[in-house]
């Protein structure tokens, strides 16, 4: 039996049971949150320490249960017609479960983010799948996929794509790669990936580009991932000089998230090293900049506290607070200041000489 499939059983066995015993059937759920992980720089990824809320079955939480064990009963479904459904599906789904309905996604979403950590799989393996795509990829990399109607396989050169990308999927575990580059550069902004790309950037530093479009997807992440342990390949991110830039974009990439600690050793990339913008470059490279926004303060100062990468790395904990004391932050398209195409032509080939100096 499925592995999935089992757990749901199980768990739908037991409620059951105590049900007809008439006792108060209950689930414990990791509790997901930053207070509830440990970080060893060894191991490379946010694990959950244990902590647990327990929802049980009364008058003031039988709506959540029901859409708890609803949620399950959908998974199994889909996961034994060997079917998939988006978040934005489920969604929708529940509209036909009455009284147990979602009002909206976040709901949903939350309810199989639950069920995820309480079975300790990914959504993937539940069944449901995002609706975002996972990222755009270009340079010296041959993804090797199947074709899903004769199921042979089928070999995608990501030099091939003209001023377009390779988009990554939302399922990655099937794909192999053949590549001679040296490392990964993932970019934070679309922008700057379309800049690279239009200059043929991955032909002149022989490397693999990946445009994350922000915070990476789990496929992007996951993709990341196995590139590089595959190959044996250095991963280098790219990044604004700003608090979500560093705390929500990179360090999501390199060591998961607290929301997501019972997948994170899937979908982190513990090798990757930050290689700009950092505080350092505003001044190195006279950027122009904006000031911090009070969110940006506020951030600064939550992970400086509490953050357990940060205070693994005290390289990060002195890179925030220099920003801090700045008051500025910085974005890619700065470097823009010095030419179009300064990036390519100078700030990288410099970044790339130093990189014992990359932030862990």
């Amino acid at each position: 039996m499925n592995e999935v499939i089992k757990k749901i059983t199980e768990t739908a066995t037991r409620v059951h049971e105590k049900i007809n015993k008439k006792v108060k059937p209950e689930i414990k759920i990791p509790i997901r949150a930053l207070s509830n992980v440990n970080y060893d720089p060894k191991v490379g990824f946010f694990e959950l320490k244990g902590a647990k809320k327990k929802r049980e079955l009364t008058v003031n939480t039988i709506k959540s249960f029901a859409q708890s064990l609803k949620m399950m009963g959908l998974s199994k479904q889909v996961v034994e017609s060997n079917d998939m459904a988006t978040k934005r599906e489920a969604y929708y789904v529940s509209k036909n479960w009455g009284d147990a309905r979602f009002n909206e996604q976040t709901e949903s979403d939350s309810t199989m983010d639950d069920i995820e950590a309480m079975f300790m799989v990914n959504r993937e393996q539940l069944g449901f799948i995002p609706e975002e795509k996972g990222g755009d990829i270009a340079g010296k990399l041959i993804v090797i996929d199947k074709d899903p109607t004769t199921g042979k396989e089928i070999k995608i050169d990501c030099t091939k794509f003209g001023s377009g990308a390779y988009s990554i999927p939302s399922l990655v575990e099937q794909l192999k790669f053949e590549t001679d580059a040296k490392f990964i550069l993932a970019i934070e902004t679309a922008g700057m990936f379309q800049r690279l790309v239009k200059h043929n950037y991955w032909k002149t530093s022989n490397c693999i580009l990946i445009s994350m479009g922000g915070v990476p997807t789990r496929a992007c992440r996951r993709f990341i991932r196995r590139l590089a342990d595959d190959k044996k390949l250095p991963v280098y991110v790219f990044t604004d000089g700003d608090p979500y830039g560093y705390m929500s974009i990179y360090r999501t990439l390199k060591v998961g998230s607290g929301n997501a600690a019972h997948i994170n050793k899937y979908f982190c990339v513990p090798q990757a090293k930050f290689l700009g913008v950092t505080p350092e470059d505003i001044d190195e490279y006279k950027l122009p900049t904006h000031p911090l926004k009070d969110v940006d303060k506020k951030k600064i100062k939550d992970v400086i506290k509490n953050d357990p990468f940060v205070k693994q790395h005290k390289d990060w904990e002195k890179a925030l607070q220099l920003l801090q004391k700045k008051g500025q932050r910085v974005e890619q398209q700065a470097l823009a200041a010095h030419g179009l195409n300064f990036v390519l032509e100078t700030y990288l080939p410099e970044k790339l000489k130093k990189k014992d100096k990359f932030l862990p």
